[in-house]
Parts: C-alpha cells; structure tokens; sequence
C-alpha cells in the first residue's frame, strides 16, 4: 500500500510516520509513505499556496492551482483509489472506515490548513473527504496522521500478532474488554479470578459481557447499530 500525503507542514508528520508500529510496516514493504510539501507546487517565486478570499471573509484560502499541481503530478505516476480531503465537515471516520482503506493500493492525502481550500477542489478533485470529529483543527496534518495509522496497523502482517488488532475497540461494533497483566494482585487490587482460571469459554463469556457493559456505559451509541 501506498499512502501521499500533501501537506505545507511535512515536518509536522514525519515524526508519526517513521517511529513504532508505522516504521516497522515500512521496513517490512507492507506499506509506502510519501510526504509532498504544497510550496513545491506553488505559485510565483515565494511558492505561494494561499490567497484572500472573494467576498472578503477573513483569513487565507488555500489555491487551487498548487494543489491540481500537485494531484495531477501524482496521478501522472499511478492510479489512485482515493483522493482524501481532511475536513472537520468531511464523513465520520471510524473503524469500519479504516478497514475499508486497508483494502486500498493506493491514496492521497490531502490536509487542509489556514481558512480552508478552494471549493472548486472539492468539487472536482477529491473523492472522499473524513473528518475525525467534531472540532478543528489548525490544519489537517494530524488528521491525516491519524487516519494513516489506524488503517495501516490492520494490514495483514503490519502487527505481529493479527488477532489483537481484531480485538481491538470498535472492531466488532463494541468498547474493548478491560485487560490485566502481572502481577495478580497489587495494593490489594486483584485481576479477576475467572482471567486466572484457564477456563477459555469462561474467559471469553466475561470478555463479551465486559464490553457489552462498558459500551452501554461509555457509548451506548454504539449499540444502536448492533
């Protein structure tokens, strides 16, 4: 897989894409991350990548000639499943949204900043805009880092042992269970009994029942779709 990221802050991603789990995907060709800095496509000597916008509302716009550059060049290279756009008004992006990208060759990151882009380029040059909540951000480089990870680290062979991504939160529609490790008992504190049993059907009832109550609790929204 192979994700580009279009950005005028590369250096704000860089660090999340080349240390843990993202590093090794990487060592291993599992997964191919290319950083473009927007200036590099800009406009006049300066590089410039924003402008005022018409109407006269405050703040900067970014252009769309640097960022069709930019796509265009790109797309002159592979073909691209998706061209994603970072955008607090974009769809929700879940679980369910990064298991579907995990499937993809290939994608484009767009990230947003200052006052928001070009409508134009929304209208004629993304597929896909997701947005990871309801706040804003003061550009999309986190956003974008974010999303990278929670789809890489569900390609098959990126985490070493499979099944704890698949019991991962949000996988099966619920929270995750609570889990405990060494020693037993601590201050007084004790894991429960039935983790210590070795009864594997016991075990795997009270994980279910546990994070059937913790989503009832802390996301009962959840549970509406289930």
């Amino acid at each position: 897989m192979r994700i580009d990221i279009i950005t005028v802050l590369p250096e704000m991603i860089d660090g999340a894409l080349n240390c843990s789990i993202l590093k090794r995907a990487q060592d291993k060709g599992l997964v191919e991350f290319e950083l473009h800095n927007l200036r590099d496509y800009g406009i006049g000597k300066h590089r410039r990548v924003d402008d005022y916008p018409f109407g006269g509302e405050a703040g900067m716009v970014m252009q769309i000639e640097p960022i069709d550059n930019a796509i265009s060049y790109l797309k002159s290279q592979r073909n691209y499943d998706e061209v994603i756009f970072t955008s607090p008004d974009g769809e929700k992006f879940t679980q369910s949204t990064a298991n579907e990208l995990s499937l993809k060759q290939n994608i484009i990151i767009l990230c947003g900043h200052y006052k928001g882009i070009d409508f134009r380029i929304r209208e004629h040059l993304i597929t896909r805009e997701i947005s990871i909540g309801d706040f804003v951000l003061t550009g999309g480089e986190l956003a974008a880092a974010m999303i990278a990870d929670a789809v890489v680290r569900v390609i098959p062979g990126v985490i070493g042992d499979e099944q704890s991504a698949l019991s991962d939160s949000f996988q099966d529609g619920l929270l995750a269970p609570p889990v405990y490790t060494r020693p037993a008992e601590y201050k007084g504190w004790k894991v429960p009994d039935v983790l210590l049993s070795g009864h594997e059907r016991n075990i795997n009832d009270w994980r279910i029942e546990q994070a059937i109550h913790r989503t009832k609790k802390l996301r009962p929204d959840l549970l509406e779709d289930i």
